[in-house]
């Protein structure tokens, strides 16, 4: 699979189609991600959130149905799938009719399973469910209020340290920006470590988060990088690495990957 380069239609002028269209979707593959930063086979396992804010669909009388639209992606498919791409096929519903939400819902899955080359399991919540969806804050400790001077913009996991303590933490930060590589426009996300081995620096984590904040990929390569510098530098006994990145296009990305059996919940938070 292609990752944007030649005869990509990522980053030109598109619109999207007035009526239902697979073929917007465009697969980015995880392989030669994965191999720069030795992740090939994944030490890990985890799973990609999405959560897409912007569905619409016309129903057999051609009245408009809205619905909010969860896909999980697991984390070993062979392929992720551009985001504005996602957008696109989404918009592509609006002016179909279907028959049911049943109809959608299995529609979306077949279609994102098969561009993703793995089972994505998707959920339709619909108006009357709305109120069920809750604002939450990141768990433990924040680290944005520690005092320290920056001077590192691009990728420095030189900056992660650990002192001989044995400790159990949760640490999390709202300061994470990467840039995407298809537009160069800013993403932005809170990140959340929750680790147990020696006790990883916190001045050193939070500058290290920072330091991404001229560098270029997607959120899920992001969230990757992120763990194997951390397993690489820092050698916890076990790690959770979870991002909530602010929604582009109505959709958001939320990728963990962990080498555990981490259970880890869909936490909107305030800024998606």
């Amino acid at each position: 699979m292609t990752n944007g380069k030649s005869g990509s239609p990522l980053g030109k002028q598109k619109g999207h189609s007035l009526t239902y269209d697979p073929a917007h979707r465009f697969p980015v593959s995880r392989k030669g991600p994965r191999e720069a930063i030795g992740a090939r086979p994944p030490p890990f396992t985890g799973k990609d959130i999405w959560n897409g804010y912007e569905l619409s669909w016309l129903n057999p009388r051609g009245k408009p149905q809205i619905a909010l639209a969860r896909f999980i992606f697991p984390f070993d498919s062979e392929n992720i799938i551009e985001s504005k791409s996602v957008k696109l096929y989404l918009n592509s519903f609006n002016q179909t009719c279907f028959s049911s939400r049943k109809q959608v819902k299995e529609t979306i899955e077949k279609d994102l399973s098969e561009t993703s080359r793995a089972r994505v399991d998707v959920s339709l919540l619909v108006p009357e469910q709305f109120s069920n969806e809750k604002f939450a804050l990141c768990p433990g400790v924040c680290l944005d209020n520690l005092d320290v001077a920056i001077d590192k913009y691009h990728m420095a996991p030189d900056l992660l340290t650990v002192h001989k303590k044995k400790v159990k933490e949760q640490l999390y930060s709202n300061l994470m920006r990467t840039n995407c590589p298809v537009t160069g426009q800013p993403d932005w996300a809170s990140l959340m470590v929750e680790y147990r081995g020696n006790k990883i620096d916190h001045k050193g984590l939070l500058k290290y988060l920072i330091s991404f904040r001229n560098h270029t990929g997607f959120h899920e390569n992001c969230v990757e990088q992120v763990f194997m510098d951390i397993v690489n530098r820092c050698s916890p006994e076990r790690l959770l690495v979870y991002a909530r990145f602010t929604r582009r296009g109505g959709l958001d990305i939320n990728p963990y990957r962990s080498n555990y059996n981490a259970i880890v919940q869909d936490m909107r938070l305030t800024r998606q």
